[in-house]
């Protein structure tokens, strides 16, 4: 049976807390729920069984860390299989003693793990220490056929690389996916709080435009505190879809809890294809310096 030419996902905008086997139950509910609401396929915010443990460095944090497939994809396989539907779940991933990724299990209707993604940009920013966790991906930018037809998913920082997002696209993704955990610092957000979050969905919005393709970026709510003595982030929701053309479908609020629904046309997607051909008229041939890291104007420099 071919892919449907229009579906429905769901994005679970939802807060966490500090006990990963209370935080799974919640978010199949939550999934239950986006199934019952019509929903074909569903994508968790990034790291969902736990608070955002990368605000501090814990070498004990690495035993939330599970493998794949794991106790979260065999438990969320049985509910994909009963719902019929597709399912993006973020996870930490444990590959072996000592190499952990940040990652997404993606697991069709017919309850089958059909791939896994790994984050490929890991930052190191303030409160967001990613690097002392997670190895960079190695699997490359993917795209995955399912129930609902190809998708691909990044995670969070990635999505603010064009680089990232045209590859997807390049692999015949109708759907990109971002599971992300962004937020506020507290002392930051009165100053810099709107720039920041119109920067991040207008980089995405652009994802969509440049490359043809929906956008759907789910991001998680709450004040999250792991050190009391820390500001915490307040990671602020706003998850959204965007069309092929930018055009915001769907937007869920800040820092409430929805189950964001918006319908994916591909019929649309393939009408603003063909009157902006931005893939048809990509010059390839030109493109060789975007693998340096940058053009230095000194001959003796070597990129």
């Amino acid at each position: 049976m071919p892919p449907p030419k229009k579906f429905t996902v769901g994005l679970v905008q939802m807060a966490f807390g500090t006990d990963p086997d209370k935080n799974l139950a919640s978010a199949v509910s939550k999934i239950e729920e986006a199934a019952e609401e019509g929903a074909h396929i569903v994508c968790l915010p990034e790291l969902f069984r736990s608070q955002y443990f990368c605000q501090t460095e814990d070498a004990d944090l690495f035993n939330l860390a599970e493998p794949i497939p794991g106790p979260t994809t065999k438990s969320l396989e049985k509910i994909a299989k009963k719902l019929k539907i597709v399912l993006i779940a973020p996870l930490f991933e444990r590959r072996t003693a000592g190499i952990y990724h940040n990652s997404a299990a993606i697991i069709d209707a017919n309850g089958e793990t059909v791939g896994v993604y790994r984050k490929m940009h890991i930052p190191d920013d303030p409160s967001y220490y990613e690097k002392f966790y997670f190895t960079p991906g190695d699997l490359g930018y993917q795209a995955f056929d399912t129930r609902v037809g190809r998708i691909s998913t990044l995670i969070c920082w990635d999505q603010w690389f064009p680089e990232a997002a045209r590859l997807s696209a390049l692999k015949g993704a109708s759907v990109l996916f971002y599971p992300t955990a962004i937020g506020w610092h507290p002392h930051e957000k009165k100053k810099h709080g709107t720039a920041q979050r119109e920067a991040w969905q207008t980089v995405q919005r652009g994802h969509a435009v440049a490359n043809g393709i929906y956008v759907a970026a789910v991001n998680r709510i709450g004040h999250e505190r792991p050190n009391p003595k820390s500001p915490g982030i307040e990671f602020w929701g706003s998850s959204f879809v965007a069309d092929p053309q930018g055009i915001v479908v769907a937007e869920a609020p800040v820092g409430k809890p929805e189950i964001l629904l918006a319908s994916i046309d591909l019929d649309h997607l393939e009408n603003i294809r063909r009157n902006w051909p931005f893939l048809r008229d990509r010059r390839i041939e030109t493109y060789d310096g975007i693998t340096h890291r940058f053009h230095d104007k000194s001959p003796l420099h070597k990129n």
